[in-house]
């Protein structure tokens, strides 16, 4: 008989929600950089849909470059 896995190797990935909940004009939240799809099937992804999501896919979306508010005289 094997040893039973610990309850953390059956544990969903945590959620790349930062508590930011705000569409961009990019269509990506602002917080998380998920789409609203991402967003409304999340609770319904496999582990593994997540885990590519969070390590594949969210690294390549860079926040919107914002100008520098630094001004130079």
């Amino acid at each position: 008989m094997q040893p039973e896995p610990s309850r953390r190797e059956h544990d969903p990935p945590l959620t790349p929600c930062v508590g930011i909940c705000r569409m961009g004009e990019d269509g990506l939240c602002v917080g998380c950089r998920r789409t609203l799809g991402e967003i409304a099937r999340w609770s319904t992804m496999s582990d593994e849909e997540r885990r590519h999501c969070m390590v594949e896919v969210l690294p390549l979306r860079r926040p919107p470059h914002r100008p520098s508010t630094l001004r130079r005289p």
